[in-house]
């Protein structure tokens, strides 16, 4: 870890002690693969969902200073930033996934800056930490909130708390990056607690409402992953979590986002310049 990570987290764990008081292939074969990463919980919330705050642990550390070498590397016209979701798609770890993310946006330059089991306030962190300086991609998309969401159901607070984290990192985007279009992803429907649904709805909801159909658009797929009452279709979902897409439910995801790539950015190109993709550090390590 650089000498200027450590400065960043010292500098953030301080800050939060004197203020907090202490694809074509078949799901079966992507599900098949076992990445070390635990990807769906992360630990107890460090603060409130729109308060910056790191993931401290060496795994992750040495995840975001590759993230940081991948953002000077330049060349990035899409940046995805996210939690699990997100990152599996473009991962070294994942390659079913990896190859069905060259498949989708090669030519257009994409770049993947998701980290399992982050929060929307982990992902805060990142943003303000550099992971976006000096990027200037041309349209961003954010795919966050479900590991804010958890498996237990809340009240009408924590729906408000996760739409200020996304709103936030929302923000976050606009202010450093102000020429992006933004893509905002509705939250996918999850089924390890059905309980929990309504609270997705919520905030999807109010996720729409911050759309302005020019410089930040809304995109919600959740019709084709799911029935009415969030009850997903058949093969959509990993069968183990009920949470993270397969190949199948990737490939919604994607004929959502390729209209709008196509309106903004024109067809792909031939050529593409993004930066190699990353991975999990720990499963680099194991091999």
């Amino acid at each position: 870890m650089s000498r200027s990570a450590c400065a960043r987290i010292r500098a953030a764990v301080t800050i939060a002690f004197l203020t907090c008081g202490a694809t074509a292939v078949g799901p079966s074969r992507v599900e098949a693969q076992a990445p070390a990463q635990a990807a769906v919980v992360a630990p107890a919330p460090p603060g409130p969902a729109d308060r910056a705050a790191p993931r401290t642990d060496r795994n992750s550390m040495i995840a975001h200073e590759q993230l940081l070498e991948k953002a000077r590397t330049g060349g990035i016209d899409v940046y995805f930033v996210g939690d699990s979701i997100t990152r599996r798609w473009g991962a070294t770890d994942y390659p079913d996934l990896l190859a069905h993310w060259r498949q989708q946006f090669f030519g257009w330059n994409a770049g993947n800056f998701g980290w399992g089991a982050d929060r929307t306030q982990n992902i805060l962190w990142r943003l303000e930490n550099g992971e976006l300086d000096g990027v200037n991609p041309k349209v961003i998309v954010i795919q966050a909130g479900t590991n804010n969401i958890g498996a237990q159901p809340g009240d009408a607070t924590k729906v408000d708390e996760i739409t200020r984290g996304l709103t936030s990192i929302l923000n976050t985007c606009r202010r450093k990056a102000p020429k992006a279009t933004i893509i905002v992803t509705a939250i996918f429907p999850r089924n390890d607690n059905m309980a929990v649904m309504p609270e997705i709805d919520q905030v999807n909801a109010i996720l729409a409402s911050l759309a302005d159909s020019r410089t930040v658009r809304y995109l919600n797929v959740n019709d084709k992953l799911a029935d009415k009452d969030g009850r997903l279709f058949p093969g959509m979902m990993n069968e183990r979590d009920k949470l993270h897409p397969t190949l199948a439910g990737y490939q919604v995801w994607a004929d959502g986002l390729k209209p709008l790539l196509q309106e903004l950015l024109g067809p792909p190109a031939s050529t593409d310049h993004a930066p190699p993709p990353t991975g999990d550090p720990s499963a680099a390590a194991k091999k």
